[in-house]
């Protein structure tokens, strides 16, 4: 059982999981329902190709628990937990990716160490020492080399920023979204380095990965525009202090 006071809102971007998001989303509706807690889960179509909008509005018009919004193009990832949020009227957020290689059951375990350890934030690191991983090996070392890179950079107390299961206060999120630049697989890290730098706690939490792509939509294209969108972070933050001015 989850033991925390307020609404939980889950917030799924998809993009293209026409063939999976019927079942993702109701394993999630199905996974908190047994926790015994008031929650609503928030599907954004992040502009899909496929029949994916269709897929999340006929689970909207079965389950009252589902909210859905839709982007007409595919503006990353970012964006749409924003848009998310928007709409999201829970006391605590939860990001999920929605092919739920990250099982929505171990939210549980992130609750009891934001209770245990009086944090604002905690999120999955693939890096815990408890954490199972089953992913290729492609991912480890992208992942790996990415840590280094922004350990150096921000020096933030975290080993793992872009695991996609993440437990937020909603306060948080509400004070650090205005501020976000980034619409695509950097917003973590944009996300992360603001909550750190405005002096709220974060904590780490163990995680079971069962991947089910080899490098899931990650691609050279997209390791660059990350690599591009984490020395814009870093410019902004530390020379421009743009976060500082708004």
């Amino acid at each position: 059982m989850i033991d925390a006071e307020g609404k939980i809102s889950v917030i799924m971007p998809a993009f293209n999981e026409a063939e999976v998001i019927k079942k993702n989303v109701y394993e999630t509706i199905k996974t908190f329902k047994n926790f015994g807690k008031e929650f609503e889960v928030v599907v954004i179509d992040d502009g899909s190709t496929d029949n994916t909008w269709q897929e999340i509005k006929e689970l909207a018009d079965k389950f009252p628990e589902v909210k859905v919004t839709r982007n007409m193009q595919n503006y990353g990832k970012g964006r749409a937990l924003k848009k998310g949020f928007r709409i999201a009227t829970g006391d605590f957020i939860v990001f999920l990716d929605s092919d739920i290689d990250l099982h929505p059951a171990q939210i549980e375990t992130f609750f009891d160490i934001m209770k245990l350890d009086n944090v604002d934030v905690v999120i999955g690191s693939k890096r815990h020492p408890n954490s199972v991983l089953n992913y290729p090996p492609g991912r480890k070392i992208m992942s790996n080399v990415y840590y280094f890179l922004i350990k150096i950079m921000f020096g933030l107390p975290v080993r793992d920023t872009q695991t996609g299961l993440k437990l937020y206060k909603r306060e948080v999120l509400k004070k650090i979204f205005p501020k976000i630049v980034v619409k695509a697989f950097a917003f973590d890290l944009e996300i992360l380095a603001n909550v750190h730098r405005m002096g709220y706690k974060i904590a780490e939490a163990p995680v079971h990965i069962d991947s089910k792509r080899e490098f899931g939509r990650i691609g050279i294209r997209e390791v660059i525009d990350t690599w591009m969108d984490t020395l814009a972070i870093f410019y902004r933050m530390h020379i421009l202090r743009y976060y500082d001015k708004n």
